[in-house]
Formats: C-alpha cells, sequence, structure tokens
C-alpha cells in the first residue's frame, strides 16, 4: 500500500476487479466460503446498528430512514456475493468484451459534449483526461450504469450473513455516516450488491478519503453530478501519486529472446536499457515515455500482446488491482480521447 501523509492509498471497491477481469482472478477472490447467518434475527440486528449508530451522534430520522429500505436480508445481494463467475478470460478475451466499438464510440460521443468540464477538472487535479473517462466508462458505462441496488440493504445484508461481515459493517457506518452528513438521500444512495456507490463505484470508505465536489465546497454528488464524478477519480488518481505530463503505457513489440522472467510490472528499467534489448513501440518511433522507467508487461504470455508501463499503469492499479483493468482503463481512455 502506498501511504502519504497519513493516507492509505488502496482499491476503490470491495470487488477487486470490474466484472470480466474478475473472472481472470477469480481464485484470489473466492477462497473464503461463505459465511452461516449471523446469530439473532435480523430485526434484531438492525437495532443494534440504530443503536450504535446514534452513540456516534447520528440523526435518529436518518437512521431510521435509512434503515427503512432493509427489511430483510436481500436475496439478490447473497447469491450475487455467493455465486460469481469463477472461469478465466484471457486479456484478449477481456480487450474483446470490454474495449469494443461501441464503448469507444459510445466513449467518445460522452466526452466531446464534456470536454470543456474534463479539459478544467484534469488540469485541476494533473490527471490524464483520458484515464478519468476510461474508468468512468469501466465502472459505470459513462453514468449509465451505476447500479441499483439500495446501498444502506446491501450492506446491512452483507455485514449480517455475509463472507466479510466486519468489513461490511464498518463500510455500513461509513455510509451512515455519509447519509448524516447530507450529500445524499438513503433513497438516492445506489450502488452495485456490494455497496459500490455512484458512478466511479466508490464504496463509503473511499467515498470519505476520496470523493470531491467541483468547484470545491459543495456537497460531493457522484451520483448526479458528473463534475463531481470527474473530480472524485480525479482526486483519487491524484492522492495516489498520479505524475502529470507522463503516459500510462504503450503498447510494444518484444523479440523472442526476451525471457519470460524479464516481464513483470516490477521489472523496471529505463527505457533505453528496453531499447538495447530490442523492444520496439508498436507506433515506431520513440517511446512516448522516453526518459522514463518502465516494465513490460505481456498478459498472455508468449506470442500474445505486450506493453510498455510506467509509472501511472501502477496508479491506475491503485483504483483496481489488476493488470487487465489498468490496461483497459488506459487503452480506453486512448481511444476516446
Amino acid at each position: 500500500m502506498l501511504r502519504r501523509r497519513g493516507l492509505v492509498c488502496g482499491a476503490v471497491s470491495t470487488l477487486v476487479v470490474p466484472v470480466f477481469a474478475r473472472k481472470s482472478v477469480a481464485k484470489t477472490l473466492h477462497k473464503a466460503a461463505a459465511k452461516p447467518a449471523a446469530s439473532g434475527d435480523y430485526a434484531t440486528f438492525l437495532a443494534g446498528i440504530r443503536r450504535e449508530a446514534i452513540q456516534q451522534g447520528l440523526s435518529a430520522s436518518i437512521v431510521d430512514d435509512a434503515l427503512a429500505l432493509t427489511a430483510e436480508p436481500n436475496a439478490k445481494v447473497l447469491k450475487a456475493d455467493r455465486h460469481q463467475p469463477e472461469f478465466t478470460l484471457t486479456w484478449a478475451q477481456y480487450k474483446d468484451r470490454v474495449i469494443t466499438d461501441k464503448k469507444i464510440s459510445d466513449g467518445q460521443s460522452a466526452v466531446s459534449q464534456r470536454s470543456g468540464l474534463l479539459n478544467q477538472i484534469s488540469k485541476v487535479y494533473g490527471v490524464d483526461k483520458g484515464v478519468i473517462a476510461g474508468i468512468w466508462g469501466l465502472e459505470s458505462a459513462y453514468g449509465t450504469k451505476m447500479g441499483t441496488y439500495h446501498v444502506v440493504d446491501a450492506l446491512a445484508t452483507l455485514a449480517y450473513d455475509g463472507r466479510r461481515s466486519a468489513f461490511f459493517r464498518a463500510e455500513l457506518f461509513k455510509a451512515l455516516h455519509i447519509l448524516n452528513q447530507g450529500d445524499i438521500t438513503p433513497a438516492g444512495m445506489l450502488g452495485s450488491y456490494a455497496g459500490a456507490m455512484g458512478q466511479p463505484q466508490f464504496m463509503p470508505s473511499a467515498y470519505e478519503r476520496y470523493a470531491a465536489s467541483f468547484p470545491a465546497g459543495g456537497r460531493r454528488d457522484i451520483w448526479n453530478n458528473e463534475a463531481d464524478v470527474f473530480a472524485s477519480i480525479g482526486n483519487y488518481l491524484a492522492k495516489c501519486h498520479w505524475q502529470d505530463g507522463e503516459p500510462w503505457g504503450e503498447p510494444v513489440q518484444v523479440p523472442d529472446t526476451l525471457e519470460q522472467n524479464q516481464i513483470g510490472r516490477t521489472q523496471t528499467h529505463p527505457t533505453s536499457y528496453w531499447s538495447g534489448l530490442g523492444v520496439r513501440p508498436v507506433m515506431g518511433g520513440s517511446f512516448a515515455g522516453s526518459g522514463l522507467e518502465g516494465a513490460i508487461v505481456r498478459p498472455d504470455g508468449p506470442g500474445g500482446e505486450a506493453y510498455m508501463v510506467y509509472h501511472n499503469f501502477n496508479v491506475i492499479r491503485r483504483y483496481n488491482p489488476s493488470d487487465f483493468y489498468a490496461l483497459g482503463v488506459g487503452l480506453l481512455g486512448s481511444a476516446i480521447v
């Protein structure tokens, strides 16, 4: 984990990777078996949550409005949590599913309509607007698919009867604190079955750390206000040490003589070192990151596509720790901006 000024820069969502990439790393996600139901009935559980929330100084009326959205454990939430897909996708399959012609054209249209706003926010945070747009596209299809679950309902269900109940209980209280601040109403706090919220799919803990209003000083609405959505993504990446003006990566050709043990995002060397080994940009000419240190990633192994990745690639991975995801964000962003 990257730490700066007391900030832990970690993944935004409980879903370590998005729907398709999740399949490529499923073994790391689903080792834990589902736990049995917590003792006591759900009403007793909710009464305890209410009591503790009010003891923390939260408004009783807000807590009541929020908990009124969850009368019983949500069966759809539990099914989604316990039956996530576990088959493996290759990088080529993932890329074909995620970076489609429609996804690119939809992104080009969405970004062109918001070009001035994205340019402004990109400048304020010093973060590439293509990467902001790429994350927006992968997380919520440019704000069109952010989830229809009531976040309090989903989090309460998983805190009561989930495989990571302690984690979701903590997230539930953070969600109640956010509601108490008045940034969103309980009914308007929508997200995924695991509680990832709004267009950038922030968990409540990530919202507390990274959500931003634009202009600054207002309430932070990552559900309906696109300026706040872009600013929150930009703020997240900036606090994870995005380097302004540097590329995330680029496709490259690698010679057959390059050993597999020389490949991987931790094997960083100056681009001049890679040039000496015969690595070349696919587009020809000089590396986009000339003068920087980079590493080679080749997700599908020998014969598959290869990419030179730089520091900012690892910053994207802070948002979601998957090479597939980070490549998808970078390539989608480059295609639509």
